[in-house]
């Protein structure tokens, strides 16, 4: 009864909320304008007749888009017939998908979740198992499915204990939805913990896909090639939120001169131009990625280069000599400090790490990164690192780190696979 009143209040606030919604949509599509298309799949419907029977992943922004690549690749390694729906909410994370994208498959928006939206989005693709990325948990959708016979997995599963206590408060609405998923693929231990305490059953610890995540060689290249391009040591402000750039750009200012090349890379996109203005704004000169195209770095005596490009991340990393991890200087939980583990790449990271909590545990001990406790302490231990001699003994323990606990990708494939009913590849064949 409280469960059910729960969700009826949740689902008429949706209904209410729709058109703010919607506004908001249109609004952000004035700097990206992905969100002012396919307008009608936020609502469940679509012009484009589905072929039923198809796996469903939803990865809802450009993270979880990225470290779904392993589990497509593992699950087509075992299944070569399978065709995908592949999901987002974000206009980069559906930008991102298309590269997963095969004959036979399909992409879309995922529904707002009002219960007409769900209930259209599952008659119109009628999916043969769905497959829910990392965190992601909307509780009519996931209701619908179950009713509807459609197996969800929720998959490289994580939750902070943050997360966990805010859920706590909400537990008629979010234990209930939890409890449909038919399996729940943890990354550590301790997140199986709090999610079977989140109401989540049949739980296993499978691994982070994120280690199985590997850098492109041409990416890789790129940003060698761009390192080449300085003289100075380079410090990478990796992957930055808002609220970190104006601390960071204060404590480089009370550097002794010559100072490393400083490298920026704002998480949003809709950012960079917000970013480069505080940079000019500090008093320091900037060269932007945008502006180079092929070629190489257009001011390699500037004081700042801006990353303002996307899927360049690994590019980013090999430029660099050490990277202070955006996300952990403020309470945001912290970045993938896994990528930067792969390409090489020591990480010094803030204080504010529990959304990789064990990936940050296991990168200390490993030696692979260094924690201080805020943004002026930050710089002061990259500088340092950056010009240590031993800085490519650095690198290799990175690489090493980040080799050690690949195999997730694997072992969640075959635990989504089970799910995976005979007679939906004869369809998805077709």
């Amino acid at each position: 009864m409280k469960q059910g009143l729960a969700r009826g209040a949740y689902s008429l606030l949706l209904r209410i909320a729709t058109p703010l919604y919607l506004a908001r949509l249109w609004w952000r599509g004035r700097q990206e304008p992905a969100y002012r298309q396919w307008w009608s799949e936020r609502l469940g419907r679509s012009d484009v007749s589905a072929a039923p029977g198809r796996l469903w992943l939803h990865a809802v922004s450009l993270g979880e888009t990225r470290a779904a690549v392993p589990l497509v690749d593992a699950l087509r390694a075992l299944r070569p017939d399978l065709c995908l729906l592949l999901t987002h909410g974000t206009a980069t994370g559906r930008d991102a998908g298309r590269a997963l994208l095969q004959a036979g498959d399909a992409q879309a928006w995922l529904p707002y979740d009002t219960p007409g939206a769900v209930r259209r989005f599952l008659q119109l693709h009628r999916p043969a198992v769905g497959v829910i990325m990392e965190t992601e948990v909307w509780p009519n959708l996931l209701h619908a499915a179950k009713a509807a016979g459609v197996p969800l997995v929720l998959a490289n599963a994580r939750l902070s204990e943050r997360s966990e206590n805010k859920g706590q408060r909400l537990a008629a609405l979010m234990h209930p939805a939890m409890a449909c998923f038919a399996q729940v693929l943890a990354q550590t231990e301790a997140d199986a913990q709090r999610l079977r305490h989140s109401g989540a059953r049949n739980v296993q610890v499978t691994g982070n896909l994120k280690f199985d995540m590997t850098p492109r060689p041409d990416l890789l290249a790129r940003g060698q090639s761009w390192r080449r391009c300085s003289p100075r040591a380079v410090v990478l402000a990796a992957v930055t939120r808002e609220g970190e750039e104006a601390p960071l750009l204060q404590a480089w200012r009370q550097l002794p001169q010559p100072r490393p090349l400083l490298f920026i890379v704002p998480r949003h996109p809709q950012r960079f131009d917000e970013v480069a203005a505080l940079v000019e704004q500090a008093g320091f000169t900037l060269s932007r990625r945008s502006a180079w195209g092929d070629a190489a770095p257009s001011d390699s005596a500037a004081d700042v280069w801006l990353g303002d490009s996307l899927g360049e991340m690994p590019a980013y990393y090999a430029a660099a000599d050490v990277a202070l991890l955006g996300g952990s200087f403020a309470p945001l939980g912290g970045q993938n400090l896994i990528e930067a583990a792969a390409c090489g790449c020591p990480l010094v990271m803030g204080p504010h790490t529990f959304n990789f909590a064990q990936a940050a545990e296991l990168a200390l001990a490993a030696g692979a990164a260094w924690r201080v406790p805020g943004i002026e302490q930050g710089v002061r231990q990259a500088v340092a690192l950056a010009a240590n001699p031993e800085r490519p003994l650095l690198a290799s323990r990175a690489r090493a780190f980040a080799a050690e606990h690949r195999g997730a990708a694997a072992r969640m494939a075959s635990q989504v696979l089970a799910f995976w009913p005979d007679e939906a590849a004869g369809r998805t064949g077709t």
